[in-house]
């Protein structure tokens, strides 16, 4: 059973890449949720502004792991979890991007939708700086959810889900512990939809409306928008994550690999350079079927403290 949520002790994560303002307003509204986070790591990937001095001015609530090497969001949060484990004592890490601006209210909802319940993960309502729903964090809906775990979602004020995003994700520590880290070599995309549905396997999630966070990208836009070079990531993590990940069962990769390959003949229908595109699926294509990633412990060696919180967390 999760604690309740006077006494959760909840431990931030925030992987930050080169935008110091906006990292800026994600600590000052972090420092302002009605119920308070115990700590806030600030993973600096490895940025060239001035990230680092930012998150050093936050005072003590922040605990700043600079990173040599940029590893991507999937190696930031790998390291940033690993760290909230093994320096923080965390119940719940608090998952976000230095893009993800948190309501006060959004741990509150989040926390009283998990308390007394065995809920392991649950995540926000992702919106835009206009307030309109963000398709790029839209949750999947768990499908075939049993008549009793559908009503005490409702009495939680949320809905099943087997899988969420790490735009504001909340997930108990234990279950980190036991299912392992994100996968670093994931770089970027599909990170959050692998490590999310490997934590739900068998576990219970929620999307938690009541929970808002604002997602302050440049533009309004779903994952299928035209990615350009970023689209050989999305072919073969998506490749990975289908042959080599325990995360979803052999139906449930047939429907989410079918729907894939729906979305990459959308976002090349509508890309306006498909030379690139074409590029970046061969190969990913290649890359994703003749290769595998790396363990954390490999792909995140030489970062000294950070290396080997990630060692002890995955054994």
């Amino acid at each position: 059973m999760s604690p309740n949520r006077q006494s959760a002790r909840v431990v931030a994560v925030v992987v930050a890449y080169n935008r110091r303002d906006l990292l800026i307003e994600v600590l000052d509204a972090l420092a302002a949720q009605r119920t308070p986070v115990a700590k806030v790591v600030v993973v600096d990937n490895a940025s060239t502004d001035d990230t680092a001095e930012v998150a050093r001015a936050a005072g003590e609530l922040v605990d700043l792991v600079s990173l040599s090497r940029n590893t991507g969001g999937a190696g930031g949060f790998a390291a940033g979890m690993a760290v909230a484990l093994e320096r923080h004592d965390a119940e719940w890490l608090w998952l976000m991007d230095d893009d993800t601006v948190p309501t006060e209210g959004a741990l509150e909802a989040l926390l009283d939708a998990v308390a007394g319940t065995d809920v392991v993960a649950a995540g926000s309502r992702v919106v835009w700086t206009d307030g309109a729903e963000h398709p790029m964090n839209t949750p999947r809906a768990k499908p075939f959810v049993g008549k009793a775990e559908r009503l005490d979602a409702a009495r939680a004020g949320g809905i099943p889900v087997r899988s969420t995003s790490f735009v504001s994700m909340l997930v108990r520590a234990d279950v980190v512990r036991e299912v392992g880290l994100p996968i670093a070599d994931y770089f970027i995309w599909n990170d959050d939809f692998e490590y999310s549905t490997r934590v739900l396997r068998g576990r219970r999630g929620l999307h938690v409306p009541a929970s808002v966070v604002v997602h302050k990208t440049k533009v309004l836009g779903a994952t299928d928008a035209d990615p350009g070079p970023r689209f050989y990531y999305e072919v073969r993590n998506k490749l990975w994550m289908f042959r080599r990940s325990q995360s979803l069962s052999g139906f449930e990769k047939a429907v989410y690999g079918g729907s894939s390959v729906r979305r990459w003949i959308r976002t090349f229908v509508r890309s306006s350079d498909r030379a690139v595109l074409r590029d970046g699926w061969t190969r990913g294509y290649r890359d994703g079927t003749r290769t595998r990633p790396r363990p954390n412990s490999s792909a995140l060696a030489g970062l000294g403290d950070v290396s080997d919180a990630v060692r002890a967390v995955e054994g």
